[in-house]
């Protein structure tokens, strides 16, 4: 809850540091729907992979980080949509997950478990915080 009307310290530490990762997100799939993993390094056989993905698995993907991306800029502004900003990035990461480790062979080189959970629980952590704040009354 607000002190004296002013927003909290931990709202700026959160949005601001969860903009920085979510930024990174939005960064890979940029990079990754303009055709530019070559210039990462990747691949022929990794860019192949990531060009297999179909369309509603690209859709989910995009979900998942400009939901993601968005929720952190909604904390930020202290707005009560954040929750549902990161609910649908939730949506996303569930669909994007499910392809990806149901439905394909990720290859060994692009398979980590440590940042597939460190999404998640970035994530769910973003979405527990917002539903909070805005239960709080700090997100108008």
């Amino acid at each position: 809850m607000t002190v004296n009307g002013k927003t909290p310290w931990h709202i700026w530490a959160v949005g601001g540091l969860t903009l920085l990762w979510n930024a990174v997100g939005i960064y890979s799939y940029m990079m990754t729907r303009l055709g530019k993993l070559e210039s990462l390094g990747m691949s022929a056989a990794d860019i192949a992979y990531f060009d297999s993905f179909p369309a509603w698995s690209n859709a989910l993907w995009a979900m998942g980080v400009w939901g993601a991306f968005v929720g952190s800029i909604l904390i930020l502004l202290r707005s009560r949509w954040a929750v549902a900003s990161l609910i649908i990035s939730v949506i996303g990461l569930i669909g994007t997950t499910y392809f990806q480790r149901f439905m394909t062979d990720i290859p060994t080189n692009l398979d980590s478990i440590g940042l597939a959970a460190s999404i998640w629980v970035i994530t769910l952590f973003m979405l527990w915080y917002a539903h909070k704040m805005k239960n709080a009354g700090v997100l108008r």
